[in-house]
C-alpha cells in the first residue's frame, strides 16, 4: 500500500524511525551483555578493547554517580525535556539532512539510556577501551549515538554559519 502521507510528514517520521532504530539496537546490545555477563565481568576482545558489564548511575564520565539516587530522576527528566526540544527542532529542520540526523541520533540515544534508568536504575555500559591500565570510561551504543549526533550537529551548525553571508561580506 503506497504511503499517502504528505512528503514532509513522511520525512519527519523517517527521522523518528532512525531514532527508534538507535533505541532498538541499543537495547538489544544491552540485553545481550546483561544475559551473558555478571556485573564487573570483562571479556578481552583485543589488547585495547574489552566487553564489560558496569552500571552508571551518573551521566557522562560518571558525573554525579556518587550521589544517593536523586540523579536518576534528574537525568530522566532532563533527557525527556531535551528530547522534546529536539523533536521541535527536528520538525523545523526536517527538510535538511545533517541536523535532523543529528537530532534523531541524540533522541534515540537519550531514550535508550532513559529506558535503562527506569528499568535498571542506572545506565548499562559495556564498551571499554584502554591502553594498559589507563582507560576511557565504559560506554554503550546510546552514548555513541549521542556523541555522533552532537558532533554532527556542531559540524552542521559551523558549516551553515560559515556559508551564511555576513553584512560585511555578502557572498
Amino acid at each position: 500500500m503506497p504511503d499517502t502521507r504528505p512528503p514532509l510528514t513522511r520525512r519527519f517520521f523517517g527521522w523518528l524511525e532512525l531514532a527508534a532504530f538507535v533505541v532498538v539496537i541499543d537495547q538489544i546490545t544491552k540485553w545481550v551483555v546483561l544475559s551473558n555477563f555478571e556485573y564487573g565481568e570483562a571479556l578481552p576482545v583485543t589488547s585495547f578493547f574489552q566487553l564489560v558489564l558496569v552500571f552508571n548511575t551518573g551521566a557522562a564520565f560518571s558525573f554525579l554517580a556518587e550521589h544517593s539516587g536523586w540523579q536518576r530522576w534528574f537525568f530522566v527528566v532532563l533527557a525527556v525535556v531535551i528530547c522534546g526540544w529536539l523533536l521541535a527542532l527536528l520538525r523545523q529542520h526536517q527538510r535538511e539532512i545533517a541536523l535532523p540526523m543529528a537530532f534523531s541520533l541524540i533522541i534515540g540515544g537519550a531514550i535508550g539510556n532513559v529506558i535503562d534508568r527506569l528499568v535498571h536504575g542506572a545506565v548499562v555500559d559495556f564498551l571499554y577501551f584502554h591502553v594498559g591500565r589507563y582507560g576511557w570510561p565504559a560506554f554503550n551504543v546510546a552514548d555513541s549515538a549521542i556523541t555522533v549526533g552532537v558532533v554532527l550537529m556542531l559540524w552542521a551548525q559551523l558549516r551553515a554559519h560559515r556559508h551564511t553571508p555576513s553584512p560585511e561580506n555578502p557572498s
